[in-house]
């Protein structure tokens, strides 16, 4: 009996682009009592491994909080495979606002003391009194009012490259850290002030909401479905966004673009950015924002020791890092001596508070036409593989790739061959092969550049 992953990130990179099915990436939560965590566990991944779900989910006596993706053609399976328990029937599955068939490479799922840690051993706090929830037409009529302060429940690494306006940002690595900080710097507004919170997804805005609650805050709101739920129904209902930038998110992906403003910079030159990397020394592996120029200078890497580590022979990298233990600088996210920007700017009190000052937009948008989308990869020579599903592409063509981990790449048809036999032109309904020099995701999009 399996009850644990037993392929690398690479074997399954592989079969999910031999598979070709477009897969979902979500998450939820909920909180519950669950007697057994580790028989519960065990009962996931049996009903989870053959319907190929891989991700990242822990399980506590208090609950489950899972990440996660599976084939868009599993979705109702997986649906009925949670549902057959109580504590999950309707629950709310928050779905990616940026699809990436890769964002999962493994099934993850572990048993953990709480879903989320708070650090809390108070037996008389019930965490399931919580705040009003807010659905986001309502949360944006509550940001307009003078007696609300919006507090921002995540991490600086999170919020630093994507908030609401006006939101108070703490200056913590962790969410136990944020919880006595913002009750200590918020304790004269217990009763005058409303409170009013968000998160990514919900889940530790619903734990916050309870702790504030108990501590004698009378007025305490939370977002409901987090920032991707407010997204998909800004979207659905043409709402202004008062959110700026990008959501961070806890996959290979780092990050999903809400609006075009770019309200972080580049840790090591300072330059407006807000994409996240980690150090591609694998001893270091450090999440900082690097810009493209700083990328191509430094190597993605987040000092000079580490670019000159990454060019040793791989034998002397492993003994370099053998034996050092890097859990604590990892999760130190952003805040290291090296990175020169981040570490000269002024220091700044446990709260920064949104003040007025510009953001930096993006460069205006490509004009472009939608052509189809990639089928196929191969790897050893290169070759990409496409389905034109609509409008036509040429010989001399400009055309854009643009996928959530391929980025967004620009390149002219010099050659192209359809149905393997080489073409000037081709038209929706055939399939189209171009040698690339980059690999390219099932995901991706295919556009012709409009001059």
């Amino acid at each position: 009996m399996q009850l644990y992953n037993t392929l690398s990130a690479e074997e399954r990179s592989i079969l999910i682009d031999e598979a070709g099915k477009q897969r979902l990436t979500l998450s939820f939560y909920a909180y519950a009592q669950i007697q057994n965590p580790t028989q519960f566990r065990n009962e996931l991944f049996l009903a989870w491994n053959p319907l190929e779900v891989l991700g990242r989910i822990y399980v506590a006596h208090e609950g489950i909080n899972a990440q996660l993706s599976l084939p868009a053609d599993h979705f109702y399976a997986f649906k009925e495979s949670i549902e057959k328990y109580d504590f999950m029937q309707g629950i709310r599955l928050n779905v990616a606002v940026e699809q990436d068939d890769h964002s999962f490479l493994k099934l993850t799922i572990k048993v953990r003391d709480k879903i989320v840690a708070d650090g809390l051993e108070d037996e008389t706090f019930d965490v399931t009194n919580i705040g009003i929830h807010l659905k986001a037409n309502e949360f944006n009529q509550l940001l307009e009012d003078p007696n609300t302060i919006v507090v921002d429940i995540r991490n600086h690494y999170e919020s630093e490259i994507g908030h609401f306006t006006n939101a108070i940002k703490p200056d913590v690595d962790t969410f136990r850290e944020s919880l006595p900080i913002i009750e200590e710097q918020l304790s004269a507004h217990k009763q005058d002030k409303k409170l009013l919170m968000y998160c990514t997804g919900g889940i530790r805005c619903e734990k916050a909401s309870a702790y504030f609650k108990h501590k004698g805050f009378e007025n305490v709101y939370q977002l409901e479905g987090g920032i991707i739920e407010y997204t998909r129904q800004v979207k659905a209902e043409g709402l202004e966004s008062k959110f700026i930038g990008k959501n961070f998110v806890f996959d290979h992906r780092l990050g999903e673009r809400i609006t075009d403003d770019v309200v972080s910079q580049c840790h090591q030159c300072g330059a407006p950015c807000d994409v996240h990397t980690n150090c591609a020394n694998e001893g270091c592996h450090l999440l900082f924002i690097q810009c493209e120029s700083c990328k191509s200078k430094m190597e993605g890497c987040c000092s000079d020791e580490c670019v000159s580590i990454i060019h040793l022979p791989e034998d002397e990298q492993k003994a370099v890092r053998r034996g050092i233990k890097n859990g604590n600088k990892i999760f130190k996210k952003g805040k290291s001596d090296v990175l020169t920007f981040k570490n000269n700017m002024e220091s700044h009190s446990v709260f920064v508070a949104e003040e007025k000052k510009s953001v930096v937009a993006k460069a205006p948008k490509i004009k472009k036409i939608f052509i189809g989308k990639g089928t196929h990869f191969y790897p050893k020579a290169s070759i990409a593989q496409f389905e034109i599903e609509e409008n036509e592409l040429k010989i001399g063509d400009k055309i854009l790739i643009k996928g959530s981990t391929t980025g967004e790449q620009q390149l002219i048809i010099e050659e192209m061959f359809v149905n393997q036999i080489a073409a000037e032109k081709a038209v929706a309904g055939e399939n189209i092969t171009l040698k690339l020099p980059f690999r390219i995701r099932l995901s991706d999009k295919l556009y012709k550049i409009r001059e």
